[in-house]
């Protein structure tokens, strides 16, 4: 399809599927592990898993950061028929990915139990945690250059090939997932492994791209590096800071659970972030189909294709907010059975966790979908006031202020209040750029 010329809503829709279905599919299979893990360690388990998202978050949030920044600025270049200046971006995004994969790996490797300690592990599940690291560390280049591989197949016109390789390297991974946690009996170490397996083979069926006749990128000699990484840098931090974001928030929630709840309320909360991992993606999905269209449009100045297309977006956002809000207050109890074996005592207060905290997916799908349409028009600074406030500034201060002044079960309505704040903000500055639009 032709991002300048095809009709918007069948484009729109065709990478909306590739895009959400790849997301989607990424995040069932992290389900998986936590169910594997949860059903063979128990809540301990998910609570292990709660301690080490935040790990998940840091790895994720530097893909996005090199690969959503590159991507948007080489489709952009692409609208203004600059390939020279498009190839210099997809070059740089790689090797700025191959750097920020070498100082995590260094970083997460020698401090994992510093970090494991300050994300609100015990010694029970510093064990596990670590145990689900070891693996995990020797895929980790693997996991950011999968966001990076597939946010540059999307601009490069075949996003089934990334969902591709999503499915491909998922299946693999819940076959080994089962493989390796019960007829192995190796436990959680068992689901790391069989996740760094999915990534290696992900990454692998991505790499494809580069040998079919669709592939258009290349790499090419990199002038004025400094300048051109520091664009990358600010075009793509609010994507990663919204990934960065939920670590953020994981580690304050952890911490906040256990000086004023308990373990129970924090294997919970594990579920809780289980389900929030895949409301996001999903949303991600939204944003991911409508960025390469916007930015490409933009550097064409075809701003009547902008709007159509920004129209199906907030549609999308719309009725994934309705669905998922709607399945946390109607079915909570199915989400808890899910991802773990419950004791009586978890059984009992997940269904009032679970719904306090679900409503404020009626406005997640928005508020993620808002960050990448102002990269898309190239608004970096609305987008990065939108993820900071929403990932850091509002809900931490939410987090950290509400037990404090509304007592400890008021913790689970801070994601409310922080969604409703930067709505309000995101929606007043999409109806001021679209009018000058």
């Amino acid at each position: 399809m032709d991002l300048l010329k095809s009709k918007i809503k069948p484009m729109y829709f065709k990478y909306l599927v590739a895009a959400s279905g790849s997301a989607m599919v990424a995040s069932v299979f992290g389900m998986i592990d936590a169910m594997m893990v949860g059903k063979y360690h128990g809540p301990a388990g998910n609570a292990a898993l709660a301690v080490f998202n935040p790990i998940w978050s840091i790895i994720f949030s530097l893909g996005y950061l090199a690969g959503i920044g590159g991507s948007v600025i080489f489709s952009t270049a692409r609208g203004r028929k600059d390939e020279k200046t498009a190839q210099t971006y997809f070059t740089l995004s790689v090797l700025y990915g191959a750097a920020l994969s070498a100082l995590a790996v260094a970083g997460i490797g020698f401090f994992n139990e510093p970090l494991f300690r300050f994300f609100g592990a015990d010694d029970e599940l510093l064990g596990l945690a670590k145990g689900y690291l070891t693996p995990i560390l020797f895929a980790l280049p693997c996991c950011v250059f999968s966001c990076i591989l597939s946010a540059f197949l999307r601009n490069d016109g075949n996003p089934g090939l990334a969902t591709k390789a999503v499915i491909i390297g998922g299946i693999f991974n819940v076959i080994g997932d089962y493989l390796c946690v019960f007829v192995l009996d190796m436990g959680i170490f068992g689901a790391g492994l069989a996740t760094a397996m999915g990534q290696f083979i992900s990454v692998g069926v991505m790499l494809l791209h580069f040998a079919g006749k669709k592939n258009t990128l290349r790499i090419v000699k990199i002038s004025q590096m400094g300048r051109k990484l520091g664009n990358i840098t600010v075009t793509g931090f609010s994507t990663a800071i919204n990934d960065l974001a939920m670590g953020v928030i994981g580690v304050l929630f952890n911490r906040q659970i256990m000086k004023y709840l308990n373990s129970d309320a924090l294997a919970v909360y594990g579920v809780i972030t289980q389900v929030t991992v895949f409301v996001q993606c999903l949303a991600y999905g939204a944003g991911q189909a409508a960025q390469p269209i916007i930015s490409q449009n933009y550097g064409a100045g075809q701003n009547d294709r902008i709007k159509q297309c920004l129209k199906y977006g907030l549609y999308t956002s719309a009725v994934m907010g309705l669905c998922w809000t709607g399945a946390m207050l109607l079915v909570p109890k199915l989400f808890v059975n899910f991802f773990m074996t419950p004791t009586a005592s978890v059984l009992k207060i997940a269904p009032g966790i679970l719904r306090a905290y679900g409503i404020s997916y009626i406005l997640l799908p928005f508020n993620i979908f808002a960050t990448y349409f102002f990269q898309a028009i190239v608004k970096s600074n609305i987008s990065m006031v939108v993820s900071v406030a929403r990932g850091v500034v509002i809900s931490g201060g939410m987090i950290l202020l509400m037990p404090m002044i509304a007592g400890s079960d008021s913790i689970w309505y801070a994601m409310l209040i922080t969604e409703i704040l930067v709505a309000a903000y995101g929606a007043w500055y999409m109806v001021k750029y679209t009018r000058k639009l």
